[in-house]
């Protein structure tokens, strides 16, 4: 069997560890994946803490920074495509939407095309799938323009987030995997001008074997502490004031919560200011106490945090699905998210979790204290979001549909 390519931007991030769950699911269904990335993580906030990172960092091909003899190489591969390919490249460079600076960027990614051509051509990779579709897919739009492998991409959030050129790079794909009829809805809108590849629905997912609790969950009793968990990183869209809010909403009525935070700050500096605001907030709420900010972690102390929870919550003002609350699903604890469409259609409220409107952490108290007392209520929506996740967001689901689509395209 010849070698898939999977590229992944600024790998391995703190988040990426669904790709490496993926990837297994793809190899233990006979494919040899080779990873590649454009570049280490840039900010340090961001690098993973995984027990695979570094291994899996030494096994993968950067894109940048290149040395002089890849260069040089990269021009050699360049030439050799010859002046229709460079027509191509020129023509799709200079008449997208953008501005000028932005055009001669376009064109410098041509140089990295041509490097990944001749990447796949030596190390005999058939496909590329990339795992975005910002400029990740431009570098590979360019190897194709240039006569090199046929790719494909997933799309994981809403399209406008990914940056110019959506018209070409979505053209020249081989197919596109959409992680939610949401954003495929989205996604047939914006793009109605051209005809469209293939499109295929698959969500990320969850290695389900291996989040798995350990013992039987409990809920949260009457009169004791309520242990809540959430995931993200410190970053404003992901409202973790809101739950500290919750908090103190709870603390107001005679519950007390213990709310743990898994999460790393990003780099920006507006991010750095929302980490002081959660602080300054926790002070002025007088719940400073009962707030624990754990920074990045390894996935197995995702795994301890949320085995050790009553509760999983999740404020985010923009999520287009959720790892993290289908790893929550998945260990078997009762979750409560705010309400998207993405989210919707992995959970039922009432059924399997609990949805609440966005910026509304009176709902999350509610919620939270509905959950308490109606244990019988947690265990139930605790079981039957276990059993959604093991059916329909395990990690081999979008690895089936990638490999799949491969074989139906011929490529």
């Amino acid at each position: 069997m010849s070698t898939l390519a999977v590229l992944i931007p600024e790998f391995p991030g703190q988040t990426h560890a669904f790709f490496m769950r993926e990837k297994a699911a793809m190899e233990s269904m006979g494919a040899r994946v080779h990873i590649l990335s454009t570049r280490r993580p840039v900010a340090k906030e961001s690098e993973a803490k995984h027990a695979w990172a570094s291994e899996a960092a030494s096994k993968t091909t950067y894109l940048t920074p290149l040395g002089l003899g890849q260069w040089l190489l990269s021009i050699a591969e360049l030439v050799r495509a010859g002046p229709l390919a460079w027509w191509r490249c020129l023509v799709c460079a200079l008449t997208a939407d953008i501005g000028f600076k932005d055009k001669i960027t376009m064109l410098g990614l041509v140089l990295l095309g041509a490097f990944l051509k001749r990447h796949t051509r030596v190390n005999a990779i058939s496909h590329i799938h990339v795992h975005s579709c910002a400029n990740a897919a431009n570098i590979t739009l360019f190897n194709r323009l240039l006569g090199g492998v046929p790719y494909s991409m997933t799309l994981h959030g809403p399209l406008q987030d990914y940056g110019f050129n959506q018209k070409a790079k979505w053209k020249h794909a081989a197919f596109v995997v959409v992680i939610t009829n949401d954003l495929m809805a989205e996604s047939k809108k914006a793009l109605s001008g051209i005809q469209l590849p293939p499109l295929c629905l698959a969500p990320m997912g969850v290695n389900v074997d291996h989040f798995k609790r350990a013992g039987p969950y409990l809920p949260p009793a009457k009169g004791q502490m309520v242990k809540l968990v959430s995931c993200g990183r410190i970053h404003p869209v992901k409202a973790h004031d809101d739950l500290i809010r919750a908090v103190a909403l709870l603390k107001e009525k005679g519950v007390i919560a213990q709310l743990v935070i898994c999460g790393a700050p990003d780099s920006q500096s507006y991010t750095r200011n929302y980490s002081q605001e959660l602080d300054k907030l926790a002070d002025e709420l007088k719940v400073s106490d009962q707030i624990f900010r754990l920074g990045s972690i390894s996935e197995e102390r995702v795994k301890q945090a949320l085995e050790e929870a009553h509760i999983f919550c999740l404020a985010s003002l923009k999520e287009p699905l959720g790892v993290a609350t289908m790893e929550a699903m998945s260990m078997a604890i009762p979750v409560v998210v705010a309400r998207s469409p993405g989210v919707k259609e992995m959970i039922n409220g009432g059924e399997d979790g609990f949805l609440v409107e966005p910026r509304a952490p009176e709902e999350f108290a509610e919620a939270i204290q509905l959950l308490i007392e109606q244990p019988e209520k947690a265990e139930l929506i605790a079981l039957a979001g276990r059993k959604k996740v093991v059916e329909k967001y395990h990690s081999g689901v979008s690895a089936k549909v990638i490999l799949d689509a491969i074989t139906c395209s011929g490529c």
